[in-house]
Parts: structure tokens; sequence; C-alpha cells
């Protein structure tokens, strides 16, 4: 339903698929049955995008880098303003190298990025007594710490982050605000919502191109100069886009 199906296609596709389930069954053969269902509705390919939002993630790219510069510009629509990425700060003991530096009005906020390309895997508490070491080293610059990742984090890191006041940004967590929520409450789908070929993604991330919606501020013709795709592939590509975000 937060892919935009509606109530009853929602219980068409759960009696659907219940009908398919057997003892031991895999949740990525959950997903295909799912998707597979999705197709056969109204609306299908949008609502199968949309529904792919954790796998477009992780087809950002296998550089991690790549997300940081993704929770950059989901982090900006938040209201944070983002002074560097991967930029140096020296601490008490070493010098460090940050995911990303960003500030409010009256914060200076450190923020680690961890990103998985594969599903199963966990943001454990390793990675949050990692990011809160560097936040000790260098709190005489910073005010506040940020633990962000696209998957989910264990129980272990969301009760160690909650006792040291660190912040968490993550797959289903927090509960109210957790990352695909603000992604889809703020139309932040990244370009690769889009069934791109890995040139195309290439080509659009070469350009600045992070966020699906991005697409929109060019017309076809400028887009296709720019990038070198054909024009009627990046109308298409608007014309999707258009759906997803509506």
């Amino acid at each position: 339903m937060r892919a935009g199906a509606s109530k009853d296609a929602s219980k068409r596709i759960i009696k659907k698929i219940r009908g398919q389930i057997y003892r031991g069954v895999e949740t990525h053969d959950i997903y295909k049955m799912v998707l597979s269902a999705l197709s056969e509705e109204k609306d299908g390919t949008v609502l199968k995008q949309r529904y792919q939002l954790k796998d477009a993630i992780m087809k950002i790219g296998p550089a991690g880098y790549i997300f940081e510069d993704y929770v950059g510009e989901i982090l900006k629509h938040s209201g944070f303003k983002i002074k560097n990425i991967r930029g140096k700060v020296r601490g008490e003991c070493t010098i460090h190298e940050i995911d990303l530096i960003a500030f409010t009005e009256n914060q200076r906020i450190l923020v680690e990025c961890k990103y998985h390309s594969k599903h199963g895997i966990y943001t454990g508490l390793k990675e949050s007594l990692y990011t809160h070491a560097r936040f000790l080293d260098t709190n005489s610059y910073f005010d506040e710490e940020y633990l962000v990742c696209n998957t989910k984090v264990s129980t272990h890191a969301k009760k160690y982050a909650k006792c040291v006041g660190q912040n968490i940004l993550s797959w289903r967590y927090p509960p109210n605000n957790s990352l695909e929520k603000i992604i889809e409450k703020n139309h932040l789908y990244p370009i690769t919502i889009l069934n791109l070929s890995p040139k195309e993604v290439r080509i659009f991330l070469h350009h600045g191109i992070m966020l699906a919606k991005n697409i929109l501020d060019y017309t076809e013709y400028e887009l296709s100069k720019e990038t070198g795709i054909n024009i009627k592939r990046i109308k298409n590509f608007q014309k999707l886009i258009r759906k997803i975000i509506s």
C-alpha cells in the first residue's frame, strides 16, 4: 500500500501469494511473487518501480561513496545543509575522513554512512561503535552524530545508539521517520528506480543527476543532448517518473 496499491489490490495480492507459500520459502521468492502479482494490477509498472525502492538504492553503485552523495541529497531535503562530503577533520588523536559534514542553524553534525549492496545484511553494533568513536575524538568540532544505512540495523546497535545519544537513520528505523518513509514522502527516489542499463546509470550520475525527479528539470531535448541518450527513451523516463511521484 505504501507503494501506492489500493487496499483491495493489496488484499488480492495477499490472497494470490498465500496459495503459493510453502514451508521454508525464501523471502526473496516471496518478493518475486509480489512483483509478478503487482504487474497484473492497474498501473502495475509504476507500483513495481516504487515497490523496488530497496533494490534501487542497492543499484546506485558498488562504491559506497555514491550512497554518501545520495544521503546528502536526502538530508538537504530534511532541512540540513551539507558542508562537505568526505571531508577531513582533525580529532584529538588523529585525522578523520568524515562521510558527510552537515549542519543546522545551531549544530554541526558528523554523518557516517554504511552501504550494503546485498539483501539480508544488517548494520550492527560494530558500525555504531565505530561512528561513536569518531564522534568522541572529534567532539570539539561536532555537536551531534548520525549513522545512516540502507539496510536494517541490529537490536544491539539500536540499544547502544540510544544509550550514547547516537542518531540512526536506516531501513525501517526509526519507525515513524525511517529512510524509506523520508524517501517516499518527499519523492526522493534514486535514479535507479527506473529500468536503466548500467551505462545509463553511469551517465546520469556523471552529470550529477542522482534523484529520479531531477530528470524533470530538463526538456527531453536538453537531456538527450547532454547525456547522449535517445530522446524517445528520455521521454519514456520522464513519463514514468511523473507517474511514480504523482
